[in-house]
This record gives structure tokens, C-alpha cells and sequence, in this order.
């Protein structure tokens, strides 16, 4: 197993660097864009105002593209790298970051959810009426019916945010129902000025305003909480009654990503600090790194802007990726955001491939348009040349002489999957069969291709190539089922959804949980076909994407029902209510399962399981955690107090004695031992439940231990009455890691419960063998 991150190195960064800074560029730039984090105590007195401050002491005006005061202190500017380092050294200077660039993490799944018209959390929650939910993405189409204010009551009074005019967007596109609406352009332009053009800003291919060109940002919002009563598809796939998790819920957006361009992290940090001074109660953004890599806490704004919002009361829901199935490939890692991963739910659009051999191959697509109608064509796979550009049907890849009137075999991957048909179309293809790779398994997700093409998994696809080769005269045809419902089992880990452990505090298990992220129906842009490909003329209302970026936004309208049920939890008791009720069983009532082995998912793959809502509402204990107690955390992960600061705005102090990171009270236990141990080992947790069922209860302690391992808790039952609503409790976890059969993930997983009768309290357990550095 390969070694975690050491939890000392920023204490080892500390020793021999005046300040934190972090640079992934390895192209000497004149100038970059930098975020200054500032001791906000330290402003002389003779500053009227920090800007004044910044802009007199650290850099000029026209320098600076956002300054901080909400969630961060400081200021975002276009400095050379001699500037920066000498910033660096500035006494009121806590930390000095590079601008990096994120990236997005690309009607019937609120009812698999388990939510029911005038059942349930909707109708106890008022479908989330009051409360106010901020998307971080790129932007919002605002004529959607998904966004009406029809029958929705006065705006809460609370609200602070704005409608912000721009290119096709006016304050008259804000409605009782989207709110407000910003957008952040300044690091993206600044980048593009140093840097050249990433991607022109006009009225054809995007918009410098919320308006959405890509339609990511449409369809995020719409899931978390776009209205319903309406009929939907997409071409007659998924059709159904519309619905966002919370349909009453108010949406306020913010832009931070451009279309082909990604998402800076100046323009994140200033939105998180307008959403939060704006009042939002639930933060959704399905953004993030790539390739499993995570930046330290402290030098990661995501991070640092979900801080600042959780410890102001605001739930931060985010994307786990979509790296998987790669070990820890999971990101989004701070304990103080909710990490989602995606699972599949019980639909999906089936195709069938008929090779001439009579065998028939079973895959999914979204192709709409005139059906081949079980006529055969020839079949070839450019990737027999051993051209690997062929294989993948990159651009101008293909011999029309060789494609022209056949159905290509492509292989997945370097090139989006719809591209690839479109490569076919140019060369005079007449359809495409997209074959996963080792990597992809089985995981399919349907696409609304241009020709008639159908996705099969990595089995089927090696069973297309060898079928190909057998034979001199190859042929095949692709037959489209539509939709179909009832799919079991569902649901299932999807391939690509991110997987743990956590590469920076393994302490702590990601993701979180899983929600639906497979093949969701939603509103769409009118700027970008289905495909979203520039040469795709269609226009389309709502349309069908998978990744985790879906999931996220299912976590973001959920947490927004609870908060209007429950609005006094806190956001950690939110994220422990869903985390302590997640399913882990699928609709064949078997342990879930994983889209690219086919094998039983770990907690590593799903967290703590499924969301299931209904149990949500009342998960009888929670696990609530304190913004004193996120800082005892970082101590325990060994930064110190300055470090810190960089991430909680004020001034802290550690305890005399190191905290234990792994006694931050969350609703998981992941128990790492070394490898050089000799012997039985044993870690001891301090856990602390908050009752918020009935008063007077009782919960008594089952465990399911992984083989190998023993597990104890004192003490053994817990008693709540109307005077006492919080027990700790101890869990001792006892293992000889040398004699455990851990597999490929180089863990063994179980959980503990308690139980009062009626509630089942869950928490998935880990125990990993760690290798030291």
C-alpha cells in the first residue's frame, strides 16, 4: 500500500520557510496571479479601511482583483514573483498562494432518494421553502420553467445578495425563486491577459454575466432544487415530472467557471465570501482538482472558503471527483466540507449491439435520432493499425477510405466520448461503438450522440475487437431501447466516482457518502447542444449528465430540507444525520456494489453509504462538531497556530498536549496502524452523540467487526433524558495488521451502531495499515 501524506510535513515546511506558498507551475511567468492571506489585526490605525491598507502598503489598486473579508482576510493580485516572494516576508503576511485552475466535476432521482409527494421530509420541510441555496458553478439559464416563483412566498428577509447585470442577464431575470445572482471573471481574465486567451467572452460562446453558455451550472441548480409539476425529458429519454431534492428552496448563483476555461481559485474565494455575507444556508459546488492530487488545507481556497462558510453555520456540499475507480482518488477533502461520491439509480437507456455472429452486447446511449433500424453494416477497429490515435478516434485520426459506411469501433478515453462520434461522422462513418478501457470496467453513462452509437463496458468491448478480428467480412448494428425503469441492482458505485482514502488526513474517511450521479435529467442551457459541443446545433430544455457533479447537488437539497425541518442543527449534525442513515444495501436488499469490479463496495467507495432522506429527518443521535474543535483537529494534524490562521481567520492556540486527530467527532472511525507493528495493536476513540429524538431513550451498542479485528465500547448503553442530551463514549479498536487479509485497498472495513428500537445509528469503521515515510 502506498504511503499516506505525513501529517508533520507542514510542521517540516514551517521549519525552514517564513510563510506558506505553493506553486504547481513550473513556466516562469512575469507576472501571476496571487491571494494574499493577511493578518486582518495587524492594519495600522491610521487606514481607514483594509483596502486602503492593501493598496498603500502591499500593491497598487490596479492590481488587485478581489479583496477578502468574509470567510478570508486579504486580497487576490497581479504581482511579479519577485513581488509575491517579497509579500512573503511581510510580518502581517500569513500566506501567499498561486491562483490555480479547478475544474467541473462533469426525474426520478429524488423519488429513489426516497422522497414522495406530501410524504416525508418534503411536506415536513416545505420542500426547503425558507431556505437559501448558493451554487458555485457556471452561472444559470434563468427562463427555465425549473426556476419559476409561481406560488413561492416573499424573498427571506434575511437575503443580502444582488442581481448582477451583464451580458443577456438583467436584475428583471431574478425572481422570488433565483434570488441573486454574481459572477467573478477577474482571476479568469487575469490569467488569460498573462497567459493569452483561454476563452473569448461574447455573446456566442459565453457570457460576462451569471447567464450560462455551458449549461454545467443550470443543470447543478436545477437538481439541488428546481421547481416541479411539470413534464420532462431530454428527446424522450427519462421522461417524467421535473423536480429538483427541494423544490421550494431559493437558488442564488454564482458564476466562478467559464465556458473552456475552468475555474480559478481568486474568482471561488470571492464567491465564497459574497455567498456567505449574502446569506446563503447551503453552499453546492461541484468543483475541484483533478488526477486524486489535493493541496494542503491551508494552501487550498476550496478549503479555506468552505471553512469560513461552515463555521458561520452554512452547509458546504462538494464533488468527490471523478477519478475513481483509482485508489485515493477522492478530493475535497476537509472535514468541514461533505465529500459526495456517485452511485447509479434505478433508470437507465439501454442499447444493444447485434454482431454477425448473432451475439448481442448490451450497452446504454442517449442517440435520439433516425434508428439503423437492424440493418447490418461493416464493422472495423481503426486501433488494429496499432495507430493509438486511431483507437481513440482522436481528430483526424481516421482513413475515410477505411470508415466510410461502417460502424467504427473507438476505444474511451483522451477525447470526450461525443467527440469521437463526430470524428466518425467527418470521416463518413455511419455509427460508433464507444469500448471501455481496463481502467473504465463496466461503468457506462449514456450520451446524446450525434450518430447512432451505443457505450459498452470493458468485457463487451474486448468481445466487439476479438469478433472483428475472426473474421474477414465483420458486420454489426446497434438497436435503442429508450428508458427503462426498475433497473436492478441499484444503486451501484459508479467506475468513476472518487475513492478514498483520504490523501491528506487518512484520519478522516472520504467520501463522505454517495448520492445520485449517473444519467440525471435537468434543466439545460440554451447557449450549448446536449452534447455541448460547439458543431452540436440541437437545443434542448433539460438534459442527461453523470459525474459527480451530479451527486453533490442531490447532497446540496437535501441538507436544505433538513436545515428548514431542523433549523437550528448545525452543519455537522446535517452531514451526521445523512451519514448515520445512508444505505448500504441496494434494491435487491445485497450489499452495493462496485460499477468497475462488479465486487462488494467498501467504505472507501461509497463512505458511510447511500443518502436516504426519509431516515435523515429523524436519525435520533448526531454527531455535532465545533469550530474549536476543527482547530483541535489541525493541530493534531501538526500545523500550528499561524498555519491555522490561514485558514480560520482569527488568531488560535493549540493545546499543551497534541490532540489526536482521529478524536474529531465524526460519524466515521478509521483506525490506521503501521506497518512495522509487531503484535496486536490497539486505537482508542472519544466520540460524543447528541440526542435529538425523544428525550428519554435509550441506545444500546452493536458492532459488525472486520474479521481479525476486535472492537469494544464503553460504555456499552447510553441514557438520554429531557436534563441530559449528550453521551460520549469510547471505542477501542484492537488488530494485528499482519495477520489481516486486506486486499488492494490495504484495509478491512466494519461499523459500529447504536439502536434505541426504533433509530439505527451507523458509522462505517477502517482499519488500514499505514507505511511511515
Amino acid at each position: 500500500m502506498a504511503p499516506f501524506l505525513s501529517s508533520s510535513l507542514p510542521l517540516l515546511l514551517l521549519s525552514f520557510l517564513p510563510l506558506l506558498s505553493l506553486s504547481f507551475s513550473t513556466v516562469d511567468q512575469p507576472y501571476k496571479t496571487y491571494i494574499i492571506r493577511i493578518d486582518s489585526q495587524s492594519k495600522p490605525s491610521i487606514f481607514p479601511t483594509h483596502y486602503n491598507w492593501y493598496t498603500t502598503e502591499f500593491t497598487s489598486t490596479p492590481q488587485i482583483l478581489h479583496t477578502y473579508d468574509t470567510v478570508f482576510h486579504g486580497f487576490s493580485a497581479i504581482l511579479t514573483t519577485d513581488r509575491a516572494a517579497t509579500l512573503s516576508q511581510h510580518p502581517s503576511v500569513l500566506a501567499v498562494i498561486e491562483d490555480q485552475r479547478k475544474q467541473l466535476h462533469t426525474t426520478r432521482s429524488p423519488q429513489f432518494l426516497g422522497l414522495r409527494n406530501q410524504r416525508g421530509l418534503w411536506s415536513d420541510s416545505n420542500y426547503g421553502s425558507d431556505v437559501i441555496i448558493g451554487v458555485l458553478d457556471t452561472g444559470i439559464w434563468p427562463e427555465r420553467r425549473s426556476f419559476s416563483d409561481v406560488n413561492l412566498g416573499p424573498v427571506p428577509g434575511r437575503w443580502k445578495g444582488i442581481c448582477e447585470a451583464g451580458e443577456r442577464f438583467t436584475a428583471r431575470n431574478c425572481n422570488k425563486k433565483l434570488i441573486g445572482a454574481r459572477f467573478f471573471i477577474k482571476g479568469h481574465e487575469a490569467v488569460g491577459g498573462a497567459m493569452g486567451p483561454i476563452s473569448p467572452i461574447n455573446d456566442t460562446l459565453e457570457f460576462k454575466s451569471p447567464r450560462d453558455a455551458d449549461g454545467h451550472g443550470t443543470h447543478t441548480a436545477s437538481t439541488a432544487a428546481g421547481r416541479h409539476a411539470f413534464r420532462a425529458s431530454m428527446e424522450g429519454f427519462a421522461a417524467g415530472i421535473a423536480k429538483g431534492v427541494a423544490p421550494k428552496a431559493r437558488l442564488a448563483v454564482y458564476k466562478v467557471c467559464w465556458k473552456n476555461a475552468g475555474c480559478f481559485d481568486s474568482d471561488i474565494l470571492a464567491a465564497f465570501d459574497a455567498a456567505v455575507k449574502d446569506g446563503v444556508d447551503v453552499i453546492s459546488i461541484s468543483i475541484g482538482g483533478g488526477n486524486g492530487i489535493s493541496a494542503p488545507y491551508y494552501l487550498d481556497p476550496i478549503a479555506i472558503g468552505a471553512y469560513g462558510a461552515a463555521s458561520r453555520g452554512v452547509f458546504v456540499s462538494s464533488s468527490a471527483g471523478n477519478d475513481g475507480p483509482n485508489f485515493m482518488s477522492v478530493t475535497n477533502l476537509a472535514p468541514w466540507i461533505v465529500t459526495v461520491g456517485a452511485g447509479t439509480i434505478d433508470r437507465s437507456f439501454p442499447a444493444v449491439v447485434v454482431l454477425g455472429n448473432g451475439k448481442k452486447l448490451s450497452g446504454v446511449s442517449l442517440y435520439a435520432g433516425l434508428p439503423l433500424s437492424g440493418k447490418m453494416y461493416p464493422l472495423v477497429y481503426p486501433g488494429k493499425s496499432g495507430v493509438l490515435a486511431a483507437s481513440l478516434c482522436m481528430e483526424n485520426s481516421l482513413d475515410p477510405k477505411m470508415v466510410r459506411g461502417k460502424i467504427v469501433v473507438c476505444d474511451r478515453g483522451s477525447s470526450p466520448r461525443v467527440a469521437k462520434g463526430l470524428v466518425v461522422k467527418k470521416a463518413g462513418g455511419v455509427g460508433m461503438i464507444l469500448a471501455n478501457g481496463v481502467s473504465n470496467g463496466e461503468g457506462l453513462v449514456g450520451d446524446a450522440h450525434l450518430i447512432p452509437a451505443c457505450a459498452l463496458g470493458s468485457d463487451e468491448g474486448d468481445a466487439v475487437k476479438a469478433y472483428v478480428s475472426s473474421t474477414s467480412n465483420p458486420v454489426a448494428t446497434i438497436a435503442f431501447k429508450g428508458t427503462v425503469i426498475g433497473i436492478k441492482p441499484a444503486p451501484v458505485v459508479a467506475s468513476f466516482s472518487g475513492r478514498g482514502p483520504n490523501g491528506i488526513s487518512p484520519e478522516i474517511l472520504k467520501p463522505d457518502l454517495i448520492a445520485p450521479g449517473v444519467n440525471i435529467l435537468a434543466a439545460w442551457t440554451d447557449a450549448a447542444g446536449p452534447t455541448g459541443l460547439e458543431s452540436d446545433p440541437r437545443k434542448t430544455e433539460f438534459n442527461i449528465l453523470s459525474g459527480t457533479s451530479m451527486a453533490c447537488p442531490h447532497v446540496s437539497g437535501a441538507a436544505a430540507l433538513l436545515k428548514s425541518a431542523h433549523p437550528h442543527w448545525s452543519p455537522a449534525a446535517i452531514r451526521s444525520a445523512m451519514m448515520t442513515t445512508a444505505n448500504t444495501f441496494n434494491n435487491l436488499n445485497q450489499p452495493m456494489t462496485d460499477e468497475a469490479t462488479g465486487k462488494v463496495s467498501s467504505p472507501y467507495d461509497l463512505g458511510a453509504g447511500h443518502l436516504n432522506l426519509d431516515r435523515a429527518m429523524d436519525p435520533g443521535l448526531v454527531y455535532d462538531i465545533t469550530n474549536n474543535d476543527y482547530v483541535n483537529f489541525l493541530c493534531g494534524i501538526g500545523y500550528g497556530p499561524r498555519v491555522i490562521q490561514v485558514i480560520t481567520r482569527s488568531p488560535v492556540s493549540c493545546p499543551v498536549k497534541k490532540p489526536l486527530p482521529e478524536n474529531l467527532n465524526y460519524p466515521s472511525l478509521a483506525a490506521l496502524f503501521s506497518s512495522s507493528a509487531k503484535g496486536a495493536s490497539s486505537k482508542t476513540f472519544i466520540r460524543t452523540v447528541t440526542n435529538v429524538g425523544q428525550p428519554n431513550a435509550v441506545y444500546r451498542f452493536t458492532t459488525q467487526a472486520p474479521k481479525g479485528v476486535t472492537v469494544t465500547v464503553k460504555p456499552r448503553k447510553l441514557v438520554f433524558t429531557e436534563a441530559v442530551k449528550k453521551r460520549s463514549f469510547i471505542v477501542t479498536i484492537t488488530a494485528d495488521t499482519r495477520n489481516l487479509i486486506m486486499g488492494d485497498s490495504g484495509a478491512v472495513f466494519g461499523s459500529i451502531s447504536w439502536s434505541d428500537g426504533k433509530h439505527v445509528v451507523r458509522s462505517p469503521i477502517v482499519v488500514a495499515q499505514i507505511d511511515p515515510l
